[in-house]
């Protein structure tokens, strides 16, 4: 998988050049990260952020459980070589979360530039939607929100989801269970106060820029925008925004990732079966799903008053121009010596009735079943190696073999 280079745009190193968009370059991380030569517009510097960011949260805890005897055995039911919803977290959801950073931002960059260039913000709206974009920055560096982030993670997903939902209830590299509460290991104190609250201050965040996104396009839903109905996107020229689902994909991914580091524990460690799962891995894909697509939905009511407006106005062209072809080559109005073939009035017919055509199969959704099964495909994709505990693979093998031959 090759990753994406990040440019800066005019020289802007919070990326909120007023040509670009940007969900990524900005705020009180993106500038630590710049001041550590962790971030930039080389490949280079991705490639190490990915690196050194999942080293960091999960390298120590391996050093440290080779300390306490823990790292293979050691009398526990859950050593750390066998954790695997630690190395899935760390090592896979992780880099990915930071890839799916890079991704999105080279797929938004032209979004702001593309709703001026094809005038679907008028002159006059131009103001209000410049304010919108500048708010939307001003949120995204927002030293509060990020803050707000952190403790939400040390005092909800840590001390409340992870000790409550996710932690399992047996021996472990970085817990024991006692009649006194769980006591945390060495290993467990740099897992639930170091590495854990990175991997989830960084899903958080993320949520929280989708937040943003979704904040955006509804502020700019409220602006009277200039919809072509016969727009061969068939969205009115809105197809721009639906094509930036794809970005998503490894965001979708890493969710799937962390589903299936946490069943694959549950399954080899608390005697569950993958079966059990059926609803969990139903609410992730319709989060994941509600997550990328809710945001585009906004623009349904417009979508579809420009439908009518284009039916009712394009149905009233084609009647004026079909009654004047009838007149002309069906009732005697062409004039003497006129040749009907390789007249221009038949193409122009044809070209009317494609445009109504157009207009008639027009969406009032910017969501398109090819994004839908992508989105759904990379999510639940994680988790097929986990299928492999409810049937071997030589029998799933012949079962597909079965199938197709």
């Amino acid at each position: 998988m090759s990753i994406p280079t990040v440019s800066q745009t005019s020289g802007d190193a919070s990326g909120s050049s007023a040509e670009d968009f940007s969900l990524v370059l900005g705020g009180p991380l993106f500038q630590v990260l710049r001041r550590a030569h962790l971030s930039g517009d080389a490949l280079t510097l991705v490639r190490r952020r990915v690196v050194i960011i999942s080293l960091f949260t999960w390298l120590p805890l391996l050093l440290l459980s080779l300390l306490e005897g823990h790292a293979l055995g050691g009398g526990i039911a859950v050593p750390f070589l066998k954790d695997y919803e630690l190395h899935v977290r760390f090592l896979a959801a992780l880099p990915l979360l930071i890839i799916a950073e890079l991704v999105v931002h080279q797929r938004m960059r032209p979004v702001i530039r593309t709703f001026r260039a094809r005038g679907i913000v008028p002159a006059n709206e131009l103001p209000r939607f410049e304010a919108m974009v500048a708010g939307a920055f001003k949120l995204r560096n927002s030293i509060v929100a990020e803050l707000g982030l952190l403790a939400f993670v040390y005092l909800v997903g840590i001390q409340i989801i992870w000790r409550d939902f996710i932690a399992l209830s047996v021996a472990t590299w970085y817990s024991t269970p006692s009649a006194q509460g769980t006591q945390l290991s060495i290993a467990g104190f740099w897992y639930g106060y170091v590495s854990l609250p990175i991997f989830q201050f960084l899903l958080c965040r993320w949520y929280f820029r989708v937040f943003i996104w979704a904040r955006f396009l509804f502020q700019v839903r409220s602006l009277t925008l200039s919809l072509v109905p016969t727009h061969p996107d068939r969205v009115g020229g809105l197809g721009f925004l639906g094509g930036l689902v794809h970005a998503f994909t490894p965001l979708a991914a890493a969710h799937g990732a962390l589903l299936a580091g946490t069943f694959a524990n549950r399954i080899f460690y608390a005697g569950a079966n993958f079966r059990d799962f059926r609803l969990e891995v139903a609410s992730t894909v319709v989060f994941v799903m509600l997550l990328v697509f809710a945001p585009l939905l906004v623009f349904g009511p417009q979508l579809a008053a420009a439908r009518r407006r284009g039916l009712l106005e394009y149905g009233d062209l084609a009647e004026r121009y079909g009654r004047e072809f009838e007149a002309k080559w069906l009732r005697g109005g062409a004039p003497e010596g006129e040749a009907l073939i390789g007249s221009a009035d038949i193409q122009s017919l044809a070209d009317l009735a494609n445009s109504v055509e157009v207009v008639r199969t027009m969406s009032s959704f910017l969501v398109s079943k090819e994004a839908v099964v992508r989105l759904g495909v990379a999510t639940v994709l994680p988790l097929l190696p986990l299928t492999l505990t409810i049937m071997p693979l030589e029998e799933l093998l012949k079962r597909l073999f079965g199938m197709l031959f």
